[in-house]
């Protein structure tokens, strides 16, 4: 697809993007693609009578670092000028792979020490900066969003300690429950969907699919999952299927009633390729529940679509499912860490989100609307189209 120019608005200052240890190999990728974008725009023959400078440049990444102590404590440090810039702050939390000393001894960065190091960068450009955006694809706290009963609700604490602080607007992706933004009304809040790039990914890499109402349907794993995958449903035209979690709500483990079987309601399944829509696949235990009680209700194939891939009790129950075809393909975006084995898998694909958060980043340092990126139909029908000529001509 091409690759969205604007015309006819001014950046709302120059733009440049400080990229958080965890992040920056996919920062460097989205930087790329809006350096293409930039000298692709009529405003690049413009650039030397602008108002703004620094329109087009060779990289919009900014040198910045959190160094420790022996102690484990950190510091933000920023090598770059942001006076006046359009700031916007790209940080992993699921990045585990990053590692720091703390009395000799190594320790793994976790959420928390990922968000402390956001906080300092931040903490770094203030006063500098003419406005700050967070971009966080996975919403640091996102699965605690509510409270049922006496415990934290630490979703909407950190938004509004990062509004405290300054912050203008939050970029997320799939966020668990956007309901969530009500913490900070007066602030900038957007959730975008890879929608599109799920079914991209699917086509570029799935023989003989066929999206129609006689040969596919789509599943959500649960309650949680089910907006999305009408959503899905309704622009494929495909029947629509559901599970839900009945729970053993007399026990806790893990802080959570134990899930005591996965319960479907819909049309039947068999012969059908399925899509299953979830936001996450966190240990994968409920996803996999679902991909086998699916196939064994006669399914054709089955493919899982999710927004993050997390994947925190390892591959092998993947590996496993997918060699008794009770898998097919896992689709995930690269929006956060993968384990370099994950892409390595027969059974995954991935969903590549920089062009798309690039055309976003431009979108916001312009000051316009993303209304028309928010809303992927166009897109998606235009696939659509690909994919049923392609049928046509087979």
């Amino acid at each position: 697809m091409p690759i969205e120019i604007q015309t006819d608005t001014l950046p709302a200052g120059p733009l440049r993007i400080a990229a958080l240890e965890g992040c920056k190999e996919f920062a460097a990728a989205i930087d790329r693609d809006l350096v293409e974008i930039r000298r692709k725009s009529p405003l690049a023959k413009l650039e030397q009578t602008l108002p703004i400078k620094g329109f087009i440049e060779e990289s919009y990444l900014i040198d910045c670092h959190c160094p420790r102590y022996g102690t484990g404590e950190g510091r933000g440090i920023i090598n770059d000028s942001v006076r006046g810039a359009d700031l916007y702050i790209l940080v992993d939390v699921l990045n585990s792979s990053i590692t720091y000393s703390v009395f000799g001894e190594e320790n793994h960065m976790s959420p928390d020490n990922h968000y402390e190091n956001l906080k300092r960068i931040i903490s770094a450009a203030n006063g500098k900066a003419k406005r700050i955006t967070v971009v966080m694809p996975f919403l640091y706290e996102g699965r605690q969003h509510r409270r049922s009963k006496r415990e934290s609700l630490d979703c909407a604490v950190f938004l509004e300690e990062l509004e405290a602080m300054g912050v203008s607007g939050i970029v997320t992706f799939d966020a668990h429950d956007p309901r969530v933004q009500n913490a900070i009304p007066l602030s900038g809040f957007d959730s975008f969907m890879p929608t599109y790039q799920f079914l991209k990914a699917l086509v570029q890499t799935v023989p003989n699919l066929h999206l129609t109402k006689e040969t596919a349907m789509v599943i959500s794993p649960d309650e949680g999952a089910m907006e999305r995958s009408v959503y899905f449903a309704n622009i494929l035209g495909l029947e629509l299927g559901m599970f839900y979690k009945r729970r053993d709500y007399t026990k806790i483990v893990k802080g959570k009633n134990p899930i005591v079987a996965h319960e479907f309601i819909g049309a039947p399944v068999k012969g059908k390729d399925v899509l299953v829509i979830d936001d996450m696949i966190a240990s994968g235990g409920s996803m996999l529940d679902v991909a086998r009680q699916i196939k064994e209700m006669g399914a054709n194939r089955v493919f899982v679509c999710t927004t993050f891939g997390i994947f925190t009790e390892g591959l092998e129950a993947f590996d496993d499912y997918y060699e008794k075809g009770y898998l097919s393909k896992v689709v995930t975006t690269n929006l956060n860490y993968r384990p370099p084995e994950l892409l390595t898998r027969e059974w995954y694909a991935e969903a590549d989100m920089t062009e798309y958060l690039a055309t976003i980043i431009d979108h916001l340092n312009h000051d316009i609307s993303i209304s028309g990126i928010q809303s992927p139909t166009a897109k998606i029908n235009q696939l659509l189209q690909q994919l049923n000529n392609q049928d046509g001509e087979a």
